[in-house]
C-alpha cells in the first residue's frame, strides 16, 4: 500500500512539476541546440500582400471609434488593407457606429450566432489571401501587420498568433497581477515553442491565417482560434510568433470576471482536446505532438485533477511514515505553504498592490479549480457558444 501510494504520488507530483517548470526548462535547452546546429535561414523575398482585418463584435458600440483609429493608424500600405466587421446580434447601435466610417465593410444579422457563427459566416466575405482576426476591445501595436506578413513569406507557415500584451500598472489587484505574470510566461513559451518548431495554437485577441487555409468549425465550438489554428498543424503547416506583432488589453476586472474567462477556457480546452485527439500521435505528428502534450494537454487535463491527489497521498506516506526528515515532510510542508498563500491571495484579492508576485499562487489556483468546474460544464453541456466577454478593467 506504501509503495503504491509513493508511486502515485510521485508520478502525479512530477508531471505537475514538469508541465508548469520543466517543460520551459527542457524548451529552453532543445531551442539553445537548434541554434547551435541549425543556422536560422532568412527569407529574403518581397512580399505584401492585401490583408483583411477581421472583427467579429457584439455589442462594442464603446470601443468603435479607438478600435478603428487604430486600425487605421497600422503601418502598412492603407490600399492594401480591407476592413471587415461582422457584427450579429448587436442591439447597441455597433453597425450603426461602423456604418459611419468609410472602408469598412459591415456584415450584420440580427440574429445571435455566437463568434464562430459570425467567423463561419463573415469569412466568406474575405477576398484577400491573409485574414487577420482581433478582438473589438483590443488595440494593436503599429506594425503588426507588417511582422505578421514578414512571417507568412515563408511556404510553410499556415498561420501566425500574435502576442496577448495585459495593461500593468504598478498597482494591481489579484486578477491584473495575476494574468500579467502568468502571460509573460505564456509568451516566453510560446516564443520558445515557435523557434523549435510552431507555437501551440494561436488567442483570438490576434492571430492569422491564410486564407485559403480556413476550415469553418462545428458551431458549438468553444475555442475557435485554437481549433482554426491546430486544424492547419494538421494539414502540414506551422504556427508562427513574433512578439512585437500584439494586442493589448486591460486585465479582467477581478477574479470573478476572470474565472468566468478561465472556466470557458476549461470547458473548450477539453472540447479541443478530444476533437483534436489525432495531434497526439508522434509518430503522426512528431514533435507538434510532445510540444502539445507538454504545453497543453498536461495542463489543461491531468494536472489539475492531480493536484488534490499529490496532497492526499502526500499526507498518506507522511502519516504513515512520519515526517522526520525526509523529502515526504517538506514537500507536504511547501504544499502546505502554497495553499495558504492562496488563502492570502483570496483575502487581499481586491486590494491593490506592488507585490504582483503574492497573487500568482492564488491565480494558478484559480485556473486549476476553472478546470473542474469548466469539465462539469463541459459533461453537462451547459457552456453557451454566445458567451459573454468577462469585463475588463479600467
Amino acid at each position: 500500500m506504501e509503495l503504491a501510494l509513493k508511486i502515485i504520488f510521485w508520478v502525479l507530483f512530477l508531471t505537475a512539476v514538469y508541465a508548469y517548470a520543466g517543460y520551459g526548462i527542457l524548451l529552453y535547452i532543445l531551442v539553445k541546440i537548434k541554434r547551435i546546429f541549425n543556422k536560422k535561414t532568412v527569407i529574403d523575398k518581397e512580399y505584401e500582400p492585401e490583408v483583411t482585418l477581421f472583427v467579429a463584435a457584439y455589442n462594442e458600440k464603446d470601443y468603435v471609434d479607438a478600435k478603428l483609429k487604430n486600425h487605421f493608424n497600422l503601418n502598412y500600405p492603407k490600399e492594401k488593407v480591407k476592413h471587415v466587421w461582422v457584427t450579429d446580434g448587436s442591439d447597441d447601435g455597433t453597425p450603426d457606429k461602423l456604418r459611419e466610417y468609410e472602408g469598412v465593410d459591415v456584415y450584420h444579422e440580427d440574429a445571435r450566432g455566437g463568434k464562430i457563427g459570425a467567423l463561419n459566416r463573415g469569412v466568406d466575405f474575405v477576398k484577400t489571401p491573409i485574414v487577420i482576426f482581433s478582438d473589438g476591445n483590443t488595440m494593436l501595436g503599429k506594425d503588426s501587420i507588417k511582422i505578421i506578413v514578414d512571417l507568412f513569406k515563408d511556404p510553410k507557415v499556415g498561420c501566425v498568433a500574435g502576442e496577448k500584451r495585459i495593461v500593468s500598472k504598478d498597482n494591481d489587484a489579484a486578477a491584473g497581477a495575476g494574468e500579467g505574470i502568468y502571460w509573460k510566461y505564456e509568451s516566453t513559451l510560446k516564443r520558445w515553442d515557435a523557434e523549435l518548431y510552431s507555437a501551440v495554437g494561436a488567442a483570438g485577441e490576434l492571430f492569422a491565417v491564410r486564407t485559403e487555409l480556413f476550415d469553418k468549425v462545428e458551431p458549438d465550438t468553444l475555442l475557435d482560434d485554437f481549433i482554426i489554428s491546430l486544424r492547419i498543424v494538421k494539414k502540414g503547416y506551422t504556427i508562427q510568433y513574433n512578439p512585437e506583432a500584439y494586442a493589448i488589453e486591460t486585465a479582467s476586472a477581478n477574479v470573478k470576471e476572470e474565472l468566468k474567462r478561465k472556466i470557458r477556457i476549461a470547458a473548450g480546452g477539453i472540447q479541443s482536446i478530444i476533437r483534436l485527439k489525432d495531434l497526439l500521435n508522434p509518430f503522426k505528428y512528431g514533435v507538434f505532438s510532445f510540444q502539445y502534450i507538454s504545453h497543453k494537454v498536461l495542463r489543461w487535463i491531468v494536472v489539475p485533477f492531480s493536484l488534490p491527489i499529490i496532497l492526499l497521498t502526500n499526507f498518506l506516506i507522511v502519516y504513515n511514515i512520519g515526517c522526520g526528515k525526509n523529502i515526504y515532510g517538506l514537500l507536504l510542508l511547501l504544499q502546505v505553504l502554497f495553499y495558504l498563500l492562496v488563502f492570502v491571495g483570496w483575502v487581499l484579492k481586491n486590494l491593490k498592490i506592488k507585490i504582483k508576485i503574492l497573487f500568482l499562487p492564488y491565480y494558478i489556483y484559480v485556473m486549476n479549480y476553472a478546470a473542474w468546474r469548466g469539465l462539469g460544464r463541459y459533461l453537462k453541456g451547459k457552456q453557451s457558444v454566445n458567451w459573454e466577454r468577462a469585463k475588463r478593467g479600467k
